[in-house]
């Protein structure tokens, strides 16, 4: 629900968001059944599933015992530094953009185009990362992602054309991202069990300590050294990523046995025989595989049959098309007034620091025994994102500093709450088996928001010359999806109640809906009276 947008869908949720491959070290005994689903698949085909097919299936078929403390500390803070480097960070180019349309020559639309690729890749790699973690681990993909990212900041300060610096610090620091950011967030889930409340909530500082220290540090270095020392400075620090994912070591000597690595899933058909077995059966089996890699990964069957979770990922997607927008254009609308660039650059401090105690502070409210009893998480998180939404009309009042800080202080309470509530709420729409799952379909559909909202406000800039449209614009457009995820909601919750659920009845994952007891082992039993 990476810019400065991802602010709450992609970092506050931060522990669930890297459920793309955290479940996969829990779920052995579904993944079992899977197996043994599609080795009778195989058998009415008549020919089982190659070794590459096989490598898909998630790794860990045993399960190690999370030290809750030790080695985990050091991991722990090893994710809040990986968090501070890498979730705000697009947010916090915007100091550099004067200087990038200055260098380039180019308009709004088109230097927005950089913080929008890199968000949108940080989104959309969200499978690609899941696979390369099955594959290789969490700790090779962490170091991977922080070479990526590292590289790309320090290449890009070695070029000349726009369309360059779309493929390097968008693309390349972007994928990077997406391969820092959820293996790193899973490695949290692996060490914390008892604490797992604890240590999400203080991974999700990291994102904000970004927040307040890059800004500042973006505004020292541009005054130091320009643009392009800037990013080769701030690519240096990237490359850290790969050292806090050296740290990240697997819980345990040993990972478990690979489930389809053994000699017994396979069948010793011969080239000859394959072919024999018809064209149409090997490309049904082809269909096969790829029906179970996008079930697995991308929940395009929840989508189809799951109403909920359909208004939940259209409401989530389209907030994101005003989401990224706001924290974006916030320094050039106040510079562009009048205000200067580090005055300007303090008010994301500002909002970093308001979401460092907020975050924690929530966590705690809503952890309470008053807010579990009544199932009200979807109400306040929608009511929060309302209330973010509308706090953007507060820009457009004016452009001083003590108007402005009105908007960050409103602005970062709402997205804190959000944060904390809006993968809670997801948790509660779909069964846990399903979550990595519906999780990366929403990313995927979100990314395409994230890549257009940015470049569709410049070009508004750029028709209009007003900052102030871009304000309203966002305001409708987050307020409004908001308005429909509760209101779908309410509508769907007042229809289960008419039905009277009887005792008993499983409630298929939508444990949302009045009656229903949240759990975090997955669908839960609908409780009257």
């Amino acid at each position: 629900m990476a810019n400065g947008s991802e602010y709450v869908w992609t970092q506050a949720g931060i522990s669930l968001q890297s459920s793309h491959t955290e479940h996969l070290a829990k779920g052995a005994q579904d993944h079992n059944s899977e197996e043994h689903d599609e080795e009778k698949q195989d058998q009415h085909h008549g020919i089982h599933q190659n070794d590459e097919a096989r490598t898909m299936d998630p790794a860990p078929s045993t399960q190690q015992v999370a030290p809750d403390g030790g080695w985990g500390w050091v991991v722990l803070m090893a994710n809040i530094l990986v968090l501070a480097l890498t979730v705000n960070f697009p947010a916090c180019l915007s100091i550099f953009f004067k200087d990038l349309q200055k260098e380039f020559n180019t308009s709004n639309s088109e230097t927005y185009w950089v913080p929008s690729i890199m968000t949108a890749m940080r989104h959309a790699g969200g499978p690609l990362c899941s696979v390369l973690v099955e594959r290789y681990g969490c700790r090779v993909t962490i170091m991977i992602g922080g070479a990526f990212s590292g590289l790309g900041m320090v290449v890009s300060s070695l070029v000349y054309d726009v369309t360059d610096l779309y493929i390097t610090a968008g693309f390349v620091t972007g994928l990077g991202f997406c391969f820092t950011f959820q293996p790193t967030v899973t490695m949290i889930g692996y060490y914390f069990v008892r604490r797992r409340a604890f240590a999400n909530a203080m991974s999700s500082v990291g994102s904000a300590i970004g927040m307040t220290i890059l800004p500042l540090l973006g505004d020292y270095l541009l005054n130091q050294l320009g643009w392009r020392g800037s990013f080769l400075v701030l690519g240096g620090m990237l490359l850290n990523c790969s050292v806090c994912g050296a740290v990240m070591r697997p819980v345990g000597q040993t990972l478990g046995k690979q489930k389809g690595s053994g000699q017994s899933h396979h069948s010793n058909h011969s080239p000859t025989q394959l072919e024999a077995a018809g064209t149409q059966r090997r490309m049904r089996i082809n269909l096969s595989i790829i029906v179970d890699f996008l079930r697995r990964h991308l929940a395009f069957d929840l989508f189809c049959n799951n109403l909920r979770y359909r208004m939940f990922c259209i409401g989530a997607t389209w907030n994101m098309l005003g989401f990224t927008v706001p924290l974006m254009y916030l320094v050039p609308y106040a510079t562009s007034q009048g205000m200067p660039p580090s005055k300007a650059a303090a008010l994301l401090s500002i909002l970093g620091i308001v979401s460092i105690f907020a975050r924690p502070l929530a966590g705690v409210v809503f952890s309470l025994n008053w807010f579990q009893k009544r199932c009200i998480f979807l109400y306040v998180c929608t009511g929060s994102l309302i209330i973010n939404g509308l706090s953007n009309c507060i820009c457009c009042l004016s452009a001083s500093f003590p108007v402005l800080l009105i908007y960050i202080l409103t602005s970062g309470l709402s997205i804190s709450i959000v944060g904390c509530l809006v993968f809670t709420v997801l948790m509660e729409i779909v069964e846990m088996s399903r979550f990595p799952a519906a999780l990366g379909l929403i990313t995927i559909m979100q990314s395409v928001m994230v890549l257009l909202g940015p470049p569709l406000a410049g070009l508004l800039l750029d028709k209009t010359g007003q900052y102030t449209y871009i304000f309203y614009a966002c305001a409708a457009c987050v307020s409004s999806s908001g308005l429909f995820i509760m209101g779908s909601f309410y509508w769907l919750n007042r229809r289960d109640e008419a039905a009277k659920v009887p005792l008993g009845v499983p409630c298929d994952g939508l444990a949302s809906r009045p009656g229903c007891v949240p759990s975090p082992s997955g669908p839960t039993p609908c409780v009257t009276g």
